[in-house]
């Protein structure tokens, strides 16, 4: 399997922030969902993979140097992200006419197809648009010429629970139709990721936590409720970050199998990917 996007020792720096030499790999066939909370670096990250931002590092997609053969990479990457779209004195059919020229493989039928499933109108301007018809405007425009990456900065926000269902459908059919795509996915809708991604990278200030399977951060994972006396006798490296709630005290521990072993401990509560940022950003270590 290759990959489609490699990133090695990506470093920004900024007068009150630092992107810390981050390194990951996305590969072909996979949806990856990029989490943290506001400010943590995931922006950076994604404007630094886009050569939008210059940034130490290494960035290869495709296989090739994401600088070197900028113009070349981008023609092959639909990108949604808050700053990137046209004029908002366009409609949707200047839009259409504007990418025909732009991308050889603009598939226009497959344009208005997807204008039509989310109820977009073609000769409205965009600046009238409300933001969650701007964001389907967006995600249309992204996966109209055929890209085989997409990058994406919370897409699914601003919108509906239906409509945001709608969208993650289209996410997985564009997969489906060709296994050597992938998709680059950053939001705070972490349910989202859940069901559609296969791989989540935490990023928390700066730093890159972990890049893991989906699954295996669901499965493995746990949130051991016990009392303050119970607490006191888990030895600090079994777990990850504790809280400290009013009756009880909640643990995250990586790896529930191994803990129930030691703690005999039979019931272990099976955490979200939200349950597990919020530990790692919040909890005491």
């Amino acid at each position: 399997m290759e990959n489609v996007i490699e990133v090695k020792n990506l470093h920004k720096q900024y007068n009150d922030f630092e992107l810390k030499d981050i390194s990951f790999t996305i590969p072909e066939g996979s949806i990856v969902g990029l989490i943290g909370e506001n400010g943590a670096g995931k922006t950076t990250t994604i404007k630094s993979i886009l050569n939008i931002i210059h940034a130490e590092g290494e960035v290869n997609i495709f296989g090739k140097d994401h600088k070197t053969y900028e113009k070349e990479i981008k023609k092959d990457i639909g990108v949604v992200i808050d700053d990137s779209f046209l004029s908002e004195y366009l409609n949707a059919k200047n839009i259409n006419r504007i990418m025909k020229d732009f991308y050889e493989d603009w598939n226009e039928e497959k344009y208005f197809e997807y204008l039509k499933a989310f109820g977009l109108p073609t000769n409205k301007m965009v600046k009238d648009f409300s933001s969650g018809m701007k964001m389907k405007l967006k995600i249309a425009t992204a996966i109209s010429h055929n890209p085989k990456l997409l990058i994406l900065d919370e897409p699914t926000s601003g919108l509906d629970p239906v409509v945001r269902n709608e969208i993650l459908d289209i996410f997985r059919k564009f997969i489906e139709e060709d296994e050597k795509r992938a998709i680059l996915i950053s939001t705070h809708i972490t349910t989202d990721l859940e069901h559609i991604s296969d791989y989540i990278i935490f990023i928390n200030k700066g730093n890159l936590v972990f890049k893991m399977p989906t699954q295996d951060l669901l499965e493995e994972y746990g949130i051991v409720k016990c009392s303050e006396n119970d607490f006191h006798r888990i030895q600090k490296e079994d777990y990850i970050a504790y809280k400290k709630e009013k009756y009880q005290y909640e643990v995250l521990t990586e790896n529930k199998e191994k803990f129930k072993n030691k703690y005999s401990i039979t019931t272990i509560d099976k955490p979200t990917i939200e349950d597990i940022m919020l530990f790692y950003i919040k909890g005491g270590k």
